[in-house]
């Protein structure tokens, strides 16, 4: 019998007390949340601009970002920041590359990688409960704060600030979800949400993109409804835009046949990446960064990491389908030309393996299983990622952090990974915008502005 995790069930107690419980703690916990409601009035949105003055550090080092969501979150003390133990079972057949200690076992892949690789192992989540900490690391901000309900995804503000930048020929949307993402467009406009789609299980097409009755049948349909509802936006509000949106970017791929080749998977591809969903998403991802038609944000998600049970049994088989995939995408990636001379598309391409958080450390627990933990690894490739390269260090078990790595001296939390996707793709993280509908002004990332948060730049040292 299964035992059913507390913490899954639970939802976490707001936190009034410890040492960051000051007014600058209260609001970054809160992230403007349900208690600041009460008293945000007393702190004006011209104060917080007049507090602001950090220069923001943009690395644009990217044209395009892939985020690996290993929903569910892995277990990073068996993974990506080794911890072993009288638990560690002979399948994880730890090994020595230089310093590193690696599980060959369940990533033997991925190590021909390692000099591709950078690895913070000093990550922290917020929260441990699955729903809020997955929504938290795809907007960058608590979902439960008075902008949560209206936050875009990550991915949704990389298609606003590319907007200026799309040609004629960007037919695909700026934002793809290969499996839903936990958050879409939020206020912006649908034309920034992501296409969300389900990458087959097997080798064929994601889906056609092409009208069953022909394109003359589906130009006509389209003239039709032009002539009947002439007007899908301005004074019918946002919803009428947004449908209009989609209408818009639904007619640009179907008459744009080149394209169903990009959401294809290829037999002999969808055996080297290892006959695996994850496999098939990040086959498409590679095609859709690799054809350079507009898209510049792709999630991929695998799901089903909550192993509170029988934890290395499961990996056997996930960590398996995980290694071949990504070993195979990184290979794929750093052997593809650019878009500019003597680049590689994973020069151009910032790839971020990432979770909601972690697992518990040292034994498991009672049913072979590890449950949830605030620290966590974070890893990142590409987008010019210095690889060969640990920020961080934990102690023995990898409960605490004996160095954090980089300059901010502390956890990095997902805010941190926001503000560092956003510098590399050249986005200003610390933009205020003004066209929120609550009227508060919405930061890209809380308190960026101030500091509080900032990209890894050691990532991108030389």
């Amino acid at each position: 019998m299964t035992r059913r995790c507390q913490i899954c069930v639970t939802p976490p107690a707001f936190p009034l007390a410890g040492a960051s419980f000051s007014r600058r703690g209260f609001f970054r916990l809160g992230a403007l949340g349900l208690a600041g409601w009460y008293t945000g009035s007393a702190f004006s949105q011209s104060l917080m601009e007049r507090a602001s003055g950090v220069a923001p550090r943009l690395h644009g080092t990217a044209r395009n970002c892939v985020l690996i969501f290993l929903e569910g979150a892995p277990s990073q003390s068996d993974l990506w920041d080794l911890k072993e133990g009288s638990w560690t079972p002979q399948t994880l057949a730890p090994t020595s590359y230089g310093d590193v200690r690696w599980p060959q076992g369940f990533l033997g892949r991925t190590a021909a990688h390692l000099d591709k690789l950078a690895i913070v192992r000093t990550g922290m989540s917020w929260v441990a409960v699955h729903p809020l900490a997955q929504r938290w690391t795809q907007i960058a901000r608590n979902p439960a704060g008075i902008l949560g309900s209206i936050a875009p995804h990550i991915g949704s503000v990389v298609a606003i600030e590319s907007a200026a930048k799309r040609r004629d020929s960007d037919v695909l949307p700026s934002f793809i979800a290969l499996d839903p993402a936990r958050a879409s467009s939020g206020y912006f406009s649908a034309s920034n949400a992501p296409l969300t789609l389900r990458a087959p299980n097997g080798p064929g097409a994601i889906a056609t993109m092409t009208h069953r009755d022909g394109a003359d049948r589906l130009e006509q349909r389209l003239e039709l409804l032009s002539a009947l509802d002439p007007d899908r936006s301005g004074a019918l509000g946002k919803s009428a835009s947004d449908f209009a949106a989609l209408y818009e970017g639904a007619e640009r791929l179907t008459k744009s046949p080149e394209i169903a080749a990009l959401f294809t998977v290829g037999q002999a591809d969808y055996t080297r990446y290892g006959k695996s969903k994850i496999g098939a998403e990040l086959i498409i991802a590679r095609q859709l960064v690799g054809a350079d038609r507009g898209t510049r944000f792709v999630q991929a998600t695998f799901a089903g990491w909550d192993d509170h049970s029988n934890l290395y049994g499961n990996y056997v088989t996930r960590c398996i389908a995980f290694d071949t995939a990504f070993a195979a995408f990184l290979g794929d990636l750093a052997a593809a030309p650019g878009s500019a001379a003597g680049r590689t598309l994973l020069d151009e391409t910032l790839v971020v393996v990432y979770a909601e958080f972690g697992r518990t450390l040292g034994p498991l627990n009672a049913q072979r299983g590890r449950d949830h933990h605030q620290r966590m690894s974070v890893v990142f490739a590409g987008g010019g990622v210095r690889g060969s390269r640990i920020i961080g260090r934990t102690s023995a078990l990898g409960d605490a952090a004996v160095e954090y790595g980089w300059s901010a001296d502390r956890d990095v939390r997902p805010e941190d990974v926001a503000s560092t996707i956003y510098s590399a793709l050249d986005i200003d993280y610390t933009i205020t915008r003004h066209d929120d509908p609550l009227g508060r002004g919405y930061e890209y990332v809380p308190l960026a502005s101030e500091g509080t948060y900032q990209p890894i730049s050691e990532l991108f040292a030389d």
